[in-house]
């Protein structure tokens, strides 16, 4: 089965350190040297995440002479942003569906006594 751009973004930031790392790029380009900085691991441990996040196009990396500096990609972001959204607006809807049912049984509730008896 062929893996989507999308899967692969989403099972790419399932990583806290890749989503610390997304971060980190959101604010300014590193190089692998400069994002291990900040990590308890080797810079190959940084590369190979590195190398998830550039798989899933999150991540590009450039040369700038003997510079290799990391780049976040926010298409993918935009992606997933998407993706997220559309749902995010079909849970309103159907919850706001909920709140007119309450409210209507509110309302019937309203109008009658704890016997039942319309008031």
């Amino acid at each position: 089965m062929a893996v989507d751009q999308l899967s692969r973004a989403f099972v790419a930031l399932a990583d806290p350190t890749r989503r610390d790392i997304v971060a980190r790029l959101s604010v300014r380009d590193a190089t692998v040297g400069e994002l291990a900085e900040s990590y308890a691991m080797s810079l190959q441990a940084v590369s190979k995440h590195l190398k998830v996040l550039e798989e899933a196009g999150l991540v590009s990396r450039s040369r700038d002479a003997q510079r290799r500096p990391c780049r976040l990609e926010p298409q993918v972001l935009d992606l997933m942003t998407g993706w997220i959204e559309r749902y995010r607006r079909q849970a309103e809807a159907r919850f706001g569906r909920l709140d007119a049912v309450l409210a209507e049984m509110d309302e019937a509730d309203d109008t009658h006594d704890i016997e039942g008896a319309p008031r």
